[in-house]
């Protein structure tokens, strides 16, 4: 998954960034035990094999515990859509997410021209993001995000480049907290590779929902 993690990682590469994941992961396994339960069913999580997760280095100053995953939505050797989802612990509460936990995303594509112009198209983006949790029963609460779209012209010596068109949506959201107060996180991870899954124009992994818009359309497979 080396493309999506180029694009999406914090740190500079390399050796580096693998010392970061490592510490994170040290600091997940001496973290308060409901954030412990939460970051071990992320590791634990079984999820559709066109779809690759790894651990990255999670941001330091958004809450006491943080833990982050990448994902590619992948192709043989093409990335047709990538992201981040990140956890986020405050063992006192936060008062904008009126619980102790937050999930954070970000995810990205690229769209056929004709898709990116469509008017509902970021109604329609964050449908798939509130429906992925919706149809895997999932309760949560306080939800934000943005729906971002944008083109790029190329000229001069980069004139023979196609206009592309790029699909990004940023959320966060307060999953329920379950039995010792820990949320199903690894439910949420499933529903947000559903959400991954849907923006990069893959069918549904099961039987489908009326209520889930399709994207009827999407650029070709990016390289690797």
């Amino acid at each position: 998954m080396a493309a999506a993690q180029g694009r999406l990682s914090d740190g500079a590469g390399g050796m580096d960034e693998a010392k970061d994941t490592e510490k994170d992961r040290r600091e997940a396994d001496t973290a308060p035990l409901p954030f412990r339960a939460a970051v071990d069913a992320l590791r634990s999580a079984r999820l559709r094999p066109q779809i690759e997760v790894e651990p990255t280095p999670a941001p330091k100053r958004l809450a006491p515990h943080s833990y982050a995953l990448e994902a590619a939505v992948v192709d043989g050797d093409q990335d047709l859509a990538d992201g981040r989802l990140v956890l986020l612990h405050d063992p006192a509460g936060h008062d904008a997410w009126q619980g102790t936990f937050r999930l954070v995303t970000l995810v990205r594509a690229e769209l056929e021209s004709e898709m990116a112009a469509d008017p509902l198209l970021p109604e329609v983006c964050w449908s798939w993001l509130t429906g992925a949790l919706q149809t895997r029963g999932l309760a949560y609460g306080e939800p934000s995000g943005t729906v971002t779209r944008a083109s790029s012209h190329y000229f001069g010596g980069l004139s023979a480049r196609p206009a592309a068109s790029q699909i990004e949506i940023r959320a966060s959201w307060t999953p329920r907290e379950g039995l010792g107060g820990v949320p199903d996180t690894a439910a949420h991870l499933a529903s947000w590779c559903d959400l991954l899954a849907q923006v990069a124009g893959l069918p549904p992994a099961g039987p489908g929902d009326a209520s889930v818009v399709t994207l009827p359309q999407r650029r070709g497979p990016q390289s690797r």
